[in-house]
């Protein structure tokens, strides 16, 4: 399996422990509202917009509150208004860290951020400094058991993709990020059984890791996501399948 593919399924993980702890809805209406404000109120012309709002389903938030929150940022109810930001940084093993934050006090986001990577043998990066090491795309991931290889590509290639490649248990689709919009809808419009849909950075390298490694970036990323202001980390490792075999047995 790829790094990318590895490092979703540590965040779904992850996502579902957050839920338990009551943080995914916060940081949830936080992407919602952002994206509202920043492409508008209508998800069908909005692609981040639909992207978070389907997060949101997903994770059994009430349409209600998804509702309130897409009102936030249009205006047509009063809320915070968050800034998005992007810190670069770096782990143990020299791993890039990109970790991009939605806060309405910069100063306090950063004091957490710089004591978070200090705990954890990390250290924070200037602007540019490991960005150029990620590429932004979209993803869509497509169930092998539902299409043969030759049918998925196909229908994947109609629709306007980039890239196509099959991983384990599922095809990736990927696309530029101002296309992901229309190739998802593209697919949908042909039926297509979407699993997952995201825009997400992917590392152009990816550092491998050492069982005690992977364990220390592994601690230090959950320690970032538990951040409220922390919406995403994206990190350029790679863990081999033996040393995912040996994390899992001992969480």
């Amino acid at each position: 399996m790829s790094g990318h593919s590895k490092w979703s399924t540590i965040k779904h993980k992850k996502a579902a422990a957050d839920a338990k702890r009551g943080k995914l809805f916060s940081k949830l209406i936080r992407e919602i509202t952002t994206a509202a404000k920043a492409g508008g109120g209508d998800p069908a012309a909005n692609p981040r917009l639909r992207t978070a709002m389907d997060a949101a389903k997903a994770a059994n938030m009430p349409s209600e509150n998804i509702d309130r929150a897409v009102k936030r940022g249009t205006g047509e109810l009063p809320g915070v208004i968050y800034e998005e930001v992007t810190y670069e940084a770096y782990g143990p093993a020299g791993v890039a860290l990109v970790i991009e934050v939605l806060t309405d006090n910069k100063n306090r986001t950063l004091g957490e951020i710089k004591h978070t990577l200090s705990r954890h043998n990390g250290s924070l990066g200037g602007t540019g400094s490991v960005s150029w090491q990620f590429k932004a795309c979209g993803i869509i991931h497509l169930p092998t058991d539902k299409y043969d290889e030759d049918q998925a590509l196909e229908m994947a290639l109609d629709a306007g993709a980039e890239d196509f490649r099959r991983d384990g248990s599922i095809y990736e689709v990927r696309t530029e990020p101002t296309e992901f919009g229309a190739v998802r809808d593209a697919l949908e419009n042909k039926g297509a059984e979407i699993l997952s849909a995201e825009l997400t950075q992917l590392p152009q390298n990816t550092v491998a890791l050492t069982e005690k490694d992977a364990a220390k970036i592994l601690k230090l990323i959950d320690a970032l996501e538990d951040l409220d202001d922390v919406q995403t980390v994206y990190a350029n490792f790679d863990i081999s399948e033996e040393v995912m075999e040996k994390l899992a047995a001992q969480a």
